[in-house]
Protein backbone atom coordinates (compact mmCIF):
# COMPACT_ATOMS: atom_id res chain seq x y z
CA UNK A 1 0.00 0.00 0.00
CA UNK A 2 1.53 3.41 -1.13
CA UNK A 3 -0.19 6.89 -0.02
CA UNK A 4 1.64 10.06 -1.84
CA UNK A 5 0.67 13.22 -0.97
CA UNK A 6 2.06 16.19 -2.57
CA UNK A 7 0.55 19.75 -3.93
CA UNK A 8 2.05 21.91 -1.01
CA UNK A 9 4.21 24.68 -0.91
CA UNK A 10 4.38 28.28 -0.08
CA UNK A 11 2.11 30.80 -0.70
CA UNK A 12 0.52 34.26 0.62
CA UNK A 13 -2.11 34.58 3.22
CA UNK A 14 -6.17 34.41 1.64
CA UNK A 15 -4.25 32.18 -1.16
CA UNK A 16 -5.42 28.46 -2.47
CA UNK A 17 -3.75 25.57 -2.49
CA UNK A 18 -4.56 21.87 -3.75
CA UNK A 19 -2.75 19.23 -2.33
CA UNK A 20 -3.17 15.57 -3.90
CA UNK A 21 -2.58 12.01 -3.06
CA UNK A 22 -2.05 9.08 -4.86
CA UNK A 23 -3.07 5.53 -3.69
CA UNK A 24 -2.39 2.56 -4.34
CA UNK A 25 -1.95 -0.84 -3.38
CA UNK A 26 -5.84 -1.04 -1.72
CA UNK A 27 -9.23 -1.33 -3.08
CA UNK A 28 -9.47 2.58 -2.90
CA UNK A 29 -13.99 1.52 -2.23
CA UNK A 30 -13.08 0.04 0.84
CA UNK A 31 -11.40 2.89 2.49
CA UNK A 32 -12.19 5.99 3.97
CA UNK A 33 -9.43 9.20 3.48
CA UNK A 34 -8.59 11.68 5.57
CA UNK A 35 -6.10 14.54 5.55
CA UNK A 36 -4.24 15.39 9.04
CA UNK A 37 -1.73 18.26 9.62
CA UNK A 38 1.07 18.81 12.06
CA UNK A 39 2.64 21.82 12.69
CA UNK A 40 6.03 22.47 14.32
CA UNK A 41 5.67 21.54 18.13
CA UNK A 42 2.15 20.43 18.12
CA UNK A 43 0.28 16.98 18.16
CA UNK A 44 -0.94 15.69 14.46
CA UNK A 45 -4.62 17.21 14.14
CA UNK A 46 -7.49 15.84 12.01
CA UNK A 47 -8.23 18.35 9.20
CA UNK A 48 -10.92 16.64 6.80
CA UNK A 49 -11.88 13.10 6.03
CA UNK A 50 -14.22 11.61 2.99
CA UNK A 51 -16.39 8.03 2.93
CA UNK A 52 -16.71 5.99 -0.30
CA UNK A 53 -20.11 7.17 -0.13
CA UNK A 54 -19.09 10.73 -0.38
CA UNK A 55 -19.98 11.70 2.68
CA UNK A 56 -17.62 14.43 4.53
CA UNK A 57 -16.36 15.71 7.87
CA UNK A 58 -14.29 18.92 8.56
CA UNK A 59 -12.17 20.23 11.62
CA UNK A 60 -14.24 23.84 12.69
CA UNK A 61 -11.24 25.92 11.96
CA UNK A 62 -11.18 24.84 7.70
CA UNK A 63 -14.81 24.73 7.78
CA UNK A 64 -15.64 26.34 4.61
CA UNK A 65 -12.50 27.45 3.24
CA UNK A 66 -10.98 23.68 2.63
CA UNK A 67 -12.82 20.96 0.72
CA UNK A 68 -12.14 17.45 0.43
CA UNK A 69 -13.30 15.30 -2.45
CA UNK A 70 -11.83 12.12 -4.33
CA UNK A 71 -12.28 10.51 -7.42
CA UNK A 72 -12.87 7.22 -9.31
CA UNK A 73 -8.69 6.81 -9.75
CA UNK A 74 -7.77 6.52 -6.16
CA UNK A 75 -6.98 9.95 -5.81
CA UNK A 76 -7.70 12.20 -2.80
CA UNK A 77 -7.88 16.06 -2.84
CA UNK A 78 -7.70 18.74 -0.66
CA UNK A 79 -8.66 22.42 -1.85
CA UNK A 80 -7.91 24.79 0.42
CA UNK A 81 -8.47 28.29 0.04
CA UNK A 82 -8.25 31.62 2.20
CA UNK A 83 -5.29 29.99 3.73
CA UNK A 84 -3.67 31.48 6.93
CA UNK A 85 -0.18 31.88 8.65
CA UNK A 86 -1.88 29.10 10.98
CA UNK A 87 -2.40 26.51 8.44
CA UNK A 88 1.31 25.76 7.60
CA UNK A 89 2.06 22.65 8.84
CA UNK A 90 3.49 19.11 6.77
CA UNK A 91 -0.16 17.40 6.01
CA UNK A 92 -0.62 13.55 5.45
CA UNK A 93 -3.03 11.67 3.75
CA UNK A 94 -4.63 8.58 5.82
CA UNK A 95 -6.64 5.44 4.75
CA UNK A 96 -8.64 3.47 7.05
CA UNK A 97 -11.54 0.67 6.83
CA UNK A 98 -12.83 1.49 9.87
CA UNK A 99 -16.15 3.32 11.04
CA UNK A 100 -13.97 5.97 13.22
CA UNK A 101 -12.93 8.49 10.78
CA UNK A 102 -11.98 11.20 12.88
CA UNK A 103 -8.61 10.84 14.92
CA UNK A 104 -5.16 9.56 13.77
CA UNK A 105 -5.30 6.21 15.33
CA UNK A 106 -8.44 5.25 13.09
CA UNK A 107 -6.26 5.26 10.27
CA UNK A 108 -3.66 2.24 9.27
CA UNK A 109 -2.34 3.59 6.28
CA UNK A 110 -0.28 6.80 6.00
CA UNK A 111 1.69 8.96 3.13
CA UNK A 112 4.62 11.02 3.61
CA UNK A 113 3.30 14.58 4.40
CA UNK A 114 3.67 18.08 2.14
CA UNK A 115 4.68 20.85 3.56
CA UNK A 116 1.95 23.86 3.17
CA UNK A 117 3.92 27.13 4.50
CA UNK A 118 1.23 30.72 5.00
CA UNK A 119 3.49 33.80 4.73
CA UNK A 120 1.70 37.20 6.58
Amino acid sequence: VQLQAFGGGLVQAGGSLRLSCAVSGLTFTNYAMGWFRQAPGTEREFVSAIRWTGSTYYADPVKGRFTISRDNAKNLYLQMNSLKPEDTAVYYCAATRRTSILTGDDYGYWGQGTLVTVSS
